[in-house]
């Protein structure tokens, strides 16, 4: 599989993490992938053949070919039809607010399509994206969709982005009431606006921020025993750890090498 990432332009920088492709010929298929949650948000057009979602053991439904993946709260399940080639923006937890038509809690766990959000326009840039002879033309396609619907929408949440600054500046282990308290807003308030802005609540990103903390250390081979890495992002013991491993991954730590976490190895390798 080849996995590229790309930085967004400045002035797409507080909203947006990345653009990425994936590419891999049809041939032998990896099986069903996991994809890890990340508290970000991706819009995600399929220039190949479609992926597989699973929604259970045994049900599933074919991805439609341009949607907007709301926030996962749950490790996702998909598996390629054929050849993968995809392109994609991962906008930051915070940054898919201005684009939304919806509220971001009814996007949770839901690939959704992207003429339901933007109606024409998200059937035209899919067209768009599709027909573009390279990456750089179709990330100069969505830049420009993206400009376009940035221009005069509300204004980036500053009290929830420096909250989100805190979080990540702590790993995800700053208490919630600590953060209401350097935030100077009161946790009741501040669940409101993460819940609107974000699509999570302030102890659900921060539990994936810490996870990820731990996942990165993984993926590098950075990691020691797993009683040490769970003392050192403040899990209480290493059950608590593999709680929480198991809940994001759907797999033990001792599994997560295996085929069916090839994608989110890519991804989460880079970031």
């Amino acid at each position: 599989m080849k996995y590229q990432q790309f930085d967004p332009p400045e002035d797409l920088q507080p909203v947006v993490a990345c653009f990425w492709t994936l590419e891999d010929e049809a041939g032998e298929p990896p099986g069903i992938q996991t994809i890890v949650p990340d508290g970000c948000m991706e819009l995600i057009v399929h220039l190949g053949d479609l992926y597989r979602q699973y929604l259970d053991e045994t049900t599933c439904i074919i991805q439609p070919r341009s949607f907007v993946f709301g926030q996962l709260t749950k490790p996702l399940r998909i598996e390629p039809t054929g050849r993968t080639h995809i392109f994609a923006v991962r906008f930051l937890p915070d940054g898919f607010l201005p684009f939304s038509s919806l509220p971001l809690l009814e996007l949770e766990n839901r690939a959704v399509p992207l003429d339901e959000l933007f109606g024409p326009e998200g059937t035209h840039l899919d067209n768009q994206i599709r027909s573009a002879q390279s990456n750089v033309e179709r990330q100069s396609l969505a830049v420009s969709f993206l400009r376009s619907r940035l221009s005069g929408s509300q204004s980036v949440d500053r009290l929830v982005k420096a909250t989100i600054e805190l979080m990540m500046a702590a790993s995800g282990q700053l208490p919630i009431s600590d953060l209401s308290e350097q935030s100077r807003i009161n946790r009741r308030q501040l669940e409101r606006r993460f819940a609107t802005t974000i699509g999570l609540s302030p102890k659900q990103l921060s539990r994936l921020i810490r996870f990820h903390a731990t996942l990165k250390l993984l993926l590098n081979n950075q990691a020691g025993p797993l009683t040490a890495l769970a003392h050192e992002h403040n899990y209480y013991d290493q059950a608590h750890f593999i709680r929480d491993f198991k809940a994001f991954t759907g797999t033990t730590p001792g599994d997560f090498f295996k085929d069916h976490l090839v994608l989110s190895a890519l991804f989460y390798g880079h970031q």
